[in-house]
């Protein structure tokens, strides 16, 4: 499994160097919709493609949940899946905090993910049962016990907002019980950093599995809790998380009150 990840490093930061490279000479113009406030360009396509060849060869027959649908083939064992770029709108605006983010799913169980943070060049990587490590240094949760001292991290949903007067009582509950909250505009890098201790927790609704596979594997076994916010254990493909240090089970029970 150590040869594999350090393979899957290897591709992702190839693939970072690409839409880097990519950044400095990006035309707004080429921006596509794939849905209203759901961007797209060909840097997220041709960065998935590579992506996708890479790991075809690293582990062949292995299947794809991919963003962009470069690949739909499935594994009854192995599937990856990707994000070739996410923090795609603040990639196009010139925001730089943008993730190549890579998770392996082996049947039902998470075994290996990889966030690349492009523009700080920050690996954040984990193997199931092996702990968390950025650029190759142990990482682990923040040893903030309380969300008076906790600094948190969030998303907004570009569609479906039909819950957001909740979500804004929720988040109106966190600025005043906490340090703050912070909005990055990547679920994967809000996710690295709160594996690395940056953030005591990180929430958000309307997610997909490439979002936030990798980073919830990382901040696992960097010490940390993930659950959706029923806390059960659907924050992959259920589409909402919370994942945090020792104040996550009080993140969580904040949203509850809030949350139907």
């Amino acid at each position: 499994m150590q040869q594999l990840l350090q393979d899957v490093i290897v591709l992702a930061k190839e693939t970072g160097e690409f839409i880097r490279q990519e950044s400095r000479k990006f035309d707004h113009s080429k921006i596509e919709y794939k849905g209203k406030n759901d961007l797209v360009s060909y840097v997220d396509k041709e960065a998935e493609k590579r992506i996708v060849a890479g790991l075809s060869k690293i582990l062949p027959g292995s299947g794809f949940i991919a963003e962009e649908g470069t690949s739909t083939k499935k594994s009854d064992t192995y599937n990856w899946i990707v994000d070739p770029l996410d923090g795609t709108t603040n990639f196009a605006h010139g925001i730089p905090v943008f993730a190549v983010s890579i998770a392996l799913m082996k049947r039902n169980e998470l075994t290996l993910g990889v966030v690349y943070e492009i523009n700080r060049d920050e690996c954040f990587h984990a193997v199931k049962g092996q702990g968390a490590f950025l650029n190759h240094f142990p990482i682990t949760v923040s040893p903030v016990k309380t969300l008076d001292k906790s600094l948190l991290a969030t998303g907004f949903p570009y569609y479906n907002f039909e819950q957001m007067s909740q979500y804004l009582v929720i988040l109106d509950e966190f600025m005043k019980s906490t340090h703050g909250l912070r909005r990055m505009g990547s679920a994967a890098v809000d996710l690295a950093y709160t594996a690395c201790g940056r953030f005591e927790g990180f929430f958000e609704y309307n997610l997909q599995p490439w979002d936030v596979a990798a980073g919830a594997l990382i901040v696992k076994e960097a010490g940390g809790m993930v659950s959706d916010f029923n806390g059960g254990d659907n924050y992959i493909f259920g589409r909402q998380i919370i994942a945090g240090n020792e104040v996550q089970p009080a993140m969580q029970q904040l949203i509850q009150e809030h949350w139907f």
